[in-house]
């Protein structure tokens, strides 16, 4: 089985196997929703590319869920696995495909028909062109949407099946997809977000095809099998993925929160600049979160392999690696601000462009202790202990942002928006670190993973 790599490689070469093509995916899809940023901002104007973030909550909402049962089942088969319990790995993995097309089809009718009234709800203030732009945005994604969501969820099963390289090549091809009909539809053919929206469906949904179509057969380690689990083991399977859940819910909500900040400190403009710093984070912040996720189903195979020394030495790399990522992160967004921020903003537009360089300058501060929180909320998962892991997001990402948010802004206005990302991260790190040190000291020294 190719799952064998993750207890037989030695661990620095484990390490470049897993890592290097998950940033590599990571860096193309960010690159990726960096030149959608563009096309959209540049030759749509700043009303698309507002309406664009307003809606972002709801669709990140839908892949949360999905990405919940697809992280807690692949903890679950990735342990099975390193049990070398192949089938029952595998029943496990057939009901959470199965599980997550039947929910998707559910939300996508409730999306299309609802569309303007959620668009509505999370963004009050914004204007009708806004509104009416979110609403098209969001009606195209629910019309594909039984096959966007089981994409994310299946790369997921792909990686721990040891196809890392596989992974990389379907995800890269169909970022290559989205920007080349993104380019035709936008720059090309002068459509609007309708049609922006149809590119990244269309690229999603030959990604999800293909990933779907590989596990036919046994060839691979998890395969399509009949039967269901037992609801004991689904409710673990939704606990362990309870804080990616939280995490992307949080996010979404957070994003709600900010741009009812956002309208009322800065109008408009300010939920531009605000979506102009995503784009930029999307590419640093997804290859420090991949480090971690990466080598997360690692961790669990070893960890039901009882192989806890492995565990140890595997998250020590991390930890160093993570660190040193954020460190340069931190000094490319502080020092390279300004020109990044150009690049999503028509000409002449200053006003957006100076609100856009100080929001990315400040916000270049959570890296510094950002890491804290990935590296050991993926641990706490990957050793199935949700309790932690929850808890780390919870304070994280909601917590922590909405109590600084209020307090900040009463300060400093819309500086206090862009301030709070730095604060709240320090103080969800100092917290993170408290549980680590508990962690260690309920541990025995068998299962002692050096924290």
């Amino acid at each position: 089985m190719n799952s064998n790599m993750f207890i037989e490689l030695p661990t620095r070469k484990l390490f470049i196997k897993c890592v290097v093509p998950a940033v590599i995916t990571a860096v193309f899809g960010a690159l990726y929703s960096v030149v959608d940023g563009i096309f959209v901002g540049r030759f749509l104007g700043e009303s698309a590319l507002a309406a664009v973030n307003l809606i972002m909550p709801i669709i990140m909402i839908v892949e949360a869920i999905s990405n919940m049962i697809a992280t807690g089942a692949s903890v679950n088969i990735s342990i099975l696995l390193g049990k070398q319990k192949r089938e029952e790995a595998s029943r496990v993995f057939s009901f959470s495909v199965k599980f997550i097309l039947l929910f998707s089809c559910v939300i996508s009718v409730l999306g299309f028909f609802f569309a303007r009234q959620f668009v509505t709800l999370i963004a009050p203030g914004a204007t009708a062109e806004a509104i009416q732009m979110g609403t098209d945005y969001l009606k195209v994604f629910a019309l594909f949407g039984p096959l966007v969501p089981v994409y994310f969820a299946t790369d997921n099963f792909l990686r721990v099946c040891g196809r890392q390289k596989l992974s990389m090549i379907i995800n890269i091809s169909s970022q290559f997809i989205n920007v080349g009909l993104t380019f035709v539809v936008i720059v090309l053919l002068h459509q609007g977000v309708r049609a922006a929206a149809a590119a990244s469906c269309l690229s999603i949904v030959f990604g999800s095809v293909v990933t779907l179509a590989l596990f036919a057969g046994k060839h691979m380690d998890l395969y399509y099998t009949k039967g269901n689990i037992p609801g004991s083991q689904f409710f673990r399977i939704v606990a362990n993925g309870s804080s990616d859940f939280f995490d992307s819910i949080a996010t979404s909500i957070m994003s709600v929160v900010m741009n009812l900040f956002l309208l009322r400190f800065g109008g408009t403009t300010a939920v531009a600049a605000f979506s102009i710093v995503m784009y930029v984070d999307e590419i640093i912040g997804m290859i420090t979160f991949e480090v971690s996720d990466a080598l997360q189903p690692a961790i669990s195979y070893c960890y039901g392999a009882k192989a806890t020394d492995r565990v140890r030495e595997i998250f020590k790399i991390i930890l160093l690696v993570t660190m040193i990522l954020s460190a340069a992160a931190f000094l490319l967004m502080f020092l390279a601000g300004p020109s990044l921020a150009k690049i999503f903003i028509k000409p002449g537009d200053t006003a957006l462009l100076s609100m856009s360089v100080t929001a990315v300058r400040i916000f270049a501060f959570s890296y510094l202790v950002g890491w804290i929180d990935t590296c050991f909320s993926s641990l706490f998962t990957a050793l199935d202990m949700p309790g932690r892991s929850l808890t780390v997001s919870v304070f994280g990402t909601l917590v922590f942002p909405v109590a600084f948010l209020f307090i900040l802004t009463a300060i400093w206005d819309l500086n206090g928006v862009w301030l709070m990302a730095p604060v709240s991260a320090l103080a969800s790190g100092v917290v993170t670190l408290l549980l680590a040190r508990a962690l260690r000291s309920k541990l025995n020294p068998k299962e002692d993973i050096g924290i």
